[in-house]
């Protein structure tokens, strides 16, 4: 019981704190990965409850385009984590989870619980919800869909502050192979499928 409200306390900080997010970093973002987390949870041995805390901590601060909110979120989940009572020992490995999930950081997590939080994370980025979401943060960040002379980058380099869809071949490709998990890969393999046959379709459209 004691675990299931820390679990609910976390998740109403985090509702709380997200309510001004962007769409694509907001707290409906944090229960998809939520709920992955909790399929992958069923076929590997991490500390569940340490596992869905971290999830629920993870985007907890988000500055745009600031590549150190996995670090501020981190910091600031200590501070959460003890007023809710959690062992320091606990504390830690949340701690170190959300610290080392971030893609831009390019590091595989030290830890099980780690490992899960990031394949979680990864697989809401792919996929049809992934698709809403790429292009969702384009439009919050003024950001064209597409080079409209090269759009599929052939001769020219990769750049997805500018083209969303650079951002398929810079990040959303590459997941699939960067999964931590047996469960991880198979989810992101069939979420990827809906990414590749989408660009085949756009091929013909544009």
């Amino acid at each position: 019981m004691e675990i299931m409200n820390q679990l609910e306390n976390l998740k109403k900080i985090a509702k709380n704190k997200l309510a001004k997010n962007d769409p694509a970093h907001d707290f409906e973002h944090v229960m998809r990965v939520y709920r992955n987390a909790e399929k992958i949870c069923k076929t590997e041995n991490g500390n569940k409850k340490l596992i869905l805390s971290a999830v629920l901590l993870h985007d907890i601060i988000k500055i745009k385009n600031r590549k150190d909110s996995a670090l501020k979120s981190a910091k600031f989940s200590e501070k959460i984590l003890k007023e809710n009572h959690f062992l320091d020992n606990e504390i830690i490995i949340i701690s170190d989870a959300i610290k080392e999930h971030s893609f831009s950081k390019g590091k595989t997590p030290s830890t099980i619980e780690g490992k899960i939080l990031q394949d979680a994370d990864r697989l809401d980025a792919i996929g049809a919800i992934g698709l809403a979401r790429v292009f969702s943060f384009s439009g919050s960040n003024n950001r064209s869909f597409y080079h409209p002379n090269d759009p599929f980058s052939k001769n020219r380099s990769l750049d997805d502050n500018k083209w969303a869809l650079d951002h398929f071949y810079e990040k959303l490709l590459t997941l699939e192979k960067k999964m931590n998990t047996r469960t991880g890969k198979t989810l992101a393999k069939k979420r990827t499928k809906i990414l590749e046959n989408f660009l085949k379709e756009l091929k013909t459209e544009i």
